[in-house]
């Protein structure tokens, strides 16, 4: 016998059980009707509610055996779906980084297209406390040479100081033992900026006129004095200024253009126009 047959065994004997306490019911006085409703409620009505509990959970348990093979099924599907999605995320992630690169490399040469440039990419870097160097995937074989400037979409880089066949080390503009001639565009003053310890995101300018009105905000170009730089490339912003008790030696704190730490793209000039 079936599940099924049981349960409907099991409903026909209740119902028929009621219908027999009912007639009996009926034929007796109200008062020994309410006595033996009560008795009835007492000893019937929790067998009946146990009866009625077990089916429902009888029924519910059949239902989940039934969907597990469905579940299992749409589960498999689901994670299929998810690696297909991840997959198509991935590439899409890849897609756009390339795009992201190509574009920097157009607006590199829009900005620079007074000089030739040769696009590249930073393959490795080296910051330190003591200097701050990148090594750039472009070297003799492209034509590049020593101390030719490096430059990025928002400023000034540095210069190189080696060549491999195809590859390029260079030191940059916040490296301790670099520094560059500078002018503040706003007054034409001559400056120079060096690296510190203190912080790879900032130059320390010095050498600053007695007569140079110096504030902050004033943006700091290379001069094009000392055969590297070309003139006019943006260096930074001056961030603050410090003066001591002899103004000769005042000097101010320039917050670089480039962000070194998330440098990956570059372009060098192979000739100053």
């Amino acid at each position: 016998m079936d599940r099924n047959k049981r349960k409907g065994i099991v409903g026909i004997i209740i119902t028929v059980i009621i219908l027999v306490l009912l007639v009996v019911f009926t034929n007796s006085n109200t008062n020994q009707m309410s006595y033996i409703q009560n008795i009835c409620n007492v000893f019937v009505m929790p067998i009946q509610n146990g009866f009625t509990y077990l089916k429902n959970k009888l029924s519910g348990n059949d239902a989940f055996f039934a969907d597990m093979d469905t579940l299992k099924k749409e589960n498999e599907e689901l994670k299929q779906r998810n690696s297909e999605l991840e997959q198509s995320l991935r590439e899409l992630e890849i897609i756009k980084a390339e795009n992201e690169t190509l574009k920097e490399y157009v607006n590199l040469k829009d900005k620079y297209k007074d000089y030739s440039t040769l696009p590249a990419d930073v393959i490795n870097r080296d910051i330190s406390n003591y200097s701050s160097t990148i090594v750039i995937n472009v070297g003799s074989d492209d034509g590049i040479k020593e101390n030719m400037t490096v430059i990025a979409d928002s400023g000034l880089v540095g210069h190189v100081i080696s060549v491999t066949s195809n590859t390029a080390h260079v030191q940059t503009i916040v490296d301790t033992a670099s520094a560059v001639t500078s002018t503040i565009s706003t007054t034409d003053d001559t400056i120079v900026v060096q690296g510190t310890l203190d912080d790879k995101a900032t130059l320390k300018a010095t050498f600053i006129p007695t007569d140079a009105v110096v504030l902050e905000g004033d943006s700091v170009e290379t001069s094009g004095i000392g055969g590297i730089y070309p003139k006019g490339i943006h260096i930074g912003t001056i961030k603050q200024v410090i003066n001591t008790s002899n103004i000769t030696d005042r000097y101010a704190i320039v917050e670089t253009a480039v962000n070194f730490t998330k440098l990956n793209t570059v372009l060098v000039i192979t000739n100053n126009k």
